[in-house]
Parts: C-alpha cells; sequence; structure tokens
C-alpha cells in the first residue's frame, strides 16, 4: 500500500488525503524462464532433482508458464501414486513458476488506492519488509526496485519489485547464494559497474554481494557482526543505504536484550562499501513505553529513510501495530559516526 505526502519548510510530514476504494490489479503471467537459471533455483529450494530432471528435460533453454505446467502435467500422468515428498517437489517446481508475474492498475487510480496483495502461494501468507529504491542506471535511467520476503507459513523467498510508473509492477524472485534468509536491500547505484546488495544470510551479520544481474547473488562477503550489547543477537539493515560525502549511510536495526530491536546507524565506504567506516555505539533510536506493546512487541523497525535539506527522515513501525517518523540532523549523525 503506498501513501503521498509532503515535507514542509519546518521538515514536517503532511499527507495527502487516501482514496476511498481498493484497486484490484489486473495479474498477467508472461513471464520467460530461464531454464539453467529456474533449475538452480529449484536446488536452492532444495527440490529433489529426480523429480526436476524428468520436469525440466522436454523443455527448452527458454519457456513460457504453460510449456512448464503441460511437463508438470505429463509427469504426473506418467507416474501415480506419487510419494507425499515428490508431491511436494513437484507443488515446488509450480510455486517457483508462479512467483513470476506482473501486476497492472488502472491509470484512473490514485497511488493510495494500488494495493500489491499476495498473488502467488510462495506468499499467501505474506508480503514483507518491502525496501524501496529510486535506483539510477550508469546512462541515467531511473527504475524504482523493492526487494521483499515472500512467505508462505513455513520459508520466506526473497523476491524483487520492479516498476518505473507505480502503474504496472513486475515480480520476479531473486536467485543465488546472497539471498539466503532475508532482509535484502539494494545500494541505489551500480559500484564500479555492479549492482550492489546487503544481505544477512546467516541471520545473524550483515553482508554484502555483487552482481551483474540483479536476480543473481553469488558470493556474499560478511562486512559486519554485532558488536554491542544492543545488538548482540543479531544486526541487519534497515533499507537501502544513502550516499552522503563522508560514504554511504546505512540505517540499521539491532536486536539485543529481551529481545528488543533498535535502530542504529552505520558508515561504509563509498568505492569499496564491504569497508564499514565506523557505526554507532548507541542506538538512534530505541522502543518508548507507548511503542512496546503491539502484534510483535518491543520492536522500533524501518525499511527506508531520506535524506531532505540536511535532515534524514525515517519512517519506522513500532511493535508491528503504529508507525512513527523520527528525524536527525544528517551532520550531526555523520560526525557522531566518526567520531567512533
Amino acid at each position: 500500500m503506498f501513501q503521498t505526502g509532503v515535507i514542509n519548510h519546518r521538515g514536517e510530514l503532511e499527507f495527502e488525503k487516501a482514496g476511498y476504494h481498493v484497486d484490484s490489479a489486473e495479474v498477467t503471467k508472461r513471464h520467460i524462464y530461464d531454464k539453467k537459471s529456474f533449475h538452480a533455483k529449484l536446488h536452492e529450494m532444495g527440490v529433489d532433482e529426480l523429480v526436476i530432471k524428468p520436469v525440466m528435460d522436454s523443455l527448452t533453454d527458454k519457456f513460457i508458464y504453460g510449456e512448464l505446467l503441460k511437463s508438470v502435467y505429463e509427469y504426473l500422468a506418467n507416474n501415480s501414486n506419487l510419494e507425499e515428498e515428490v508431491q511436494r517437489s513437484v507443488k515446488q517446481i509450480i510455486w517457483l513458476a508462479d512467483s513470476h508475474y506482473t501486476i497492472h492498475f488502472s491509470r484512473d487510480t490514485h497511488i493510495s488506492e494500488r494495493v500489491i496483495f499476495p498473488t502467488s502461494y510462495t506468499e499467501r501468507k505474506g508480503i514483507e519488509d518491502a525496501r524501496f529504491v529510486k535506483f539510477t542506471d550508469d546512462d541515467g535511467e531511473t527504475t524504482y526496485y523493492a526487494t521483499y520476503s515472500a512467505y508462505d507459513g513455513y520459508a520466506a523467498l526473497q523476491k524483487l519489485i520492479v516498476t518505473k510508473d507505480f502503474y504496472t509492477f513486475e515480480i520476479k524472485p531473486l536467485h543465488g547464494d546472497g539471498t539466503q534468509n532475508k532482509n535484502l536491500a539494494l545500494f541505489p547505484r551500480k559500484i564500479k559497474g555492479k549492482y550492489a546488495m546487503l544481505s544477512r544470510i546467516d541471520g545473524i551479520s550483515s553482508y554484502i554481494a555483487f552482481s551483474d544481474n540483479i536476480n543473481v547473488w553469488p558470493a556474499p562477503v560478511k562486512i559486519q557482526e554485532p558488536k554491542y550489547s544492543w545488538e548482540f543477537i543479531q544486526i541487519g539493515n534497515c533499507g537501502a543505504p544513502i550516499e552522503t560525502s563522508e560514504g554511504w549511510l546505512v540505517i540499521t536495526h539491532g536486536v539485543g536484550p529481551m529481545r528488543q530491536y533498535s535502530l542504529g546507524a552505520t558508515l561504509l565506504d563509498l568505492d569499496d562499501p564491504t569497508k564499514e567506516i565506523g557505526r554507532l555505539r548507541d542506538p538512534l533510536l530505541v522502543p518508548n513505553d507507548e511503542e512496546r506493546e503491539g502484534y510483535v512487541p518491543n520492536v522500533v523497525y524501518s525499511c527506508g529513510s531520506i535524506i531532505h535539506n540536511d535532515e534524514l527522515i525515517v519512517p519506522y513501525g513500532l511493535s508491528d501495530t503504529g508507525s512513527g517518523f523520527m528525524t536527525v540532523n544528517v551532520r550531526k549523525l555523520l560526525n557522531k559516526i566518526l567520531n567512533n
């Protein structure tokens, strides 16, 4: 769900009135699948090769959704009384294919009326933690990307949203070792000719991966481990890094005692973001008494922030119950990080 607003001259957020209706998007499945990458993703998901091979063998190097379904149905027709584990593998093949789709909203809708609902089986229990970023390519072309976790009630599949106009959204899964677990955040531009993305593949520490292909993320490198008491269980990002004169500013979250989620800040080198310049010793934001109670208690969490008039503006969720905003002077924040 999207909401628009204006930041006034005093740094205050003024939200525009939301629409009265929710638009139902048209869903299409016209994706052309690459056999090699599709096969590799099935391996990542732990699908039995004895099921993968007969289904994939009849497909060409490039195939469409209907061709895959035909191959699956032929496999089922030729193999009766399948064991439960084999049936599950067949379902996973279809689930992966279903996770590629495009949605289209009517041109006469207000942006607040455009809601991206779960569509594929892999996200039937939720679309979580979408981290949007305005990405500028080397040729100046702008695209909006968002990474998110598709949750089916058992496991999370990392996926990518692509849009240029917020009317048409292409949805597809992400591949590679760098996409395991959750917490993916794309940098807003390429670094030395490659896409760059933060992740947390082990559920504890922060990693970075580089790629020529925005859909495939190999060889993640660890760049941060929990260091201070407020982040000693795990550390992760809170959205796309922001470019500043001093380095890449990354708002982080840390999990400490009593599983309290707090926000922090890290600075990474502009040319080599595998290098940490510094991080805050103390949290930038912790849940106060009113923010501790909720569906997921004791949590403040963010999926993105912006800089406006030298102020960092961070929207954040509080205990999965409400949302708020915080602001902090960028220069003071950078100085604090550098002094640490």
